[in-house]
C-alpha cells in the first residue's frame, strides 16, 4: 500500500515561504538539502507527518506559473472562525469563510488564503470528511 508523505511546490524566496507557513500553518523546517542548483526545504509539524517540500531554483528570480493545472493545498483546524480572524491580524488577507451544504447538511466550512508565491491554500474547519 502507498503512502502519501509530501507535495512540492517551487518558490522564490526561501526565507519569505518559510517565514509564511511557519506563521500561517505552523509549519517548521524539518529537513533542508543544499544542492548546487536548487535548494530542498521539507516543512512539517505535529499534526501530521505529511509534508510540504519547497523547491528553490538558485538564480530563478522571475515567479513560477500556477498553470490551470495547480488546484490547492488543504489544511484542517479546529476553530476556523478564530484562524480566520489570527490570519488576518498577521496581514495574510484571506477570503471570506464559505459553508458549502449538500442535500441539507454542511458539508464543509472553509476560507482560502494565498501563498507569498500565489499557490491557494485552503483551510477547512475539523468537520465529517475533513479530519
Amino acid at each position: 500500500m502507498a503512502k502519501a508523505i509530501h507535495s512540492m511546490i517551487r518558490v522564490i524566496d526561501e526565507d519569505r515561504s518559510v517565514d509564511f507557513y511557519r506563521r500561517a500553518f505552523g509549519l517548521d523546517i524539518a529537513e533542508r538539502l543544499e544542492f548546487e542548483t536548487f535548494t530542498l526545504v521539507y516543512l512539517s509539524n505535529a499534526e501530521s507527518p505529511f509534508e510540504l517540500e519547497l523547491t528553490i531554483n538558485k538564480g530563478r528570480a522571475e515567479p513560477y506559473a500556477q498553470g490551470d493545472g495547480y488546484g490547492h493545498l488543504a489544511f484542517s483546524v479546529a476553530d476556523l472562525d478564530a484562524e480566520h480572524t489570527r490570519l488576518t491580524q498577521a496581514g495574510f488577507n484571506p477570503n471570506k469563510i464559505v459553508e458549502f451544504n449538500r442535500d441539507g447538511a454542511l458539508l464543509a466550512r472553509f476560507f482560502f488564503i494565498t501563498d507569498p508565491d500565489g499557490y491557494k491554500i485552503e483551510v477547512l474547519q475539523r468537520h465529517g470528511w475533513y479530519k
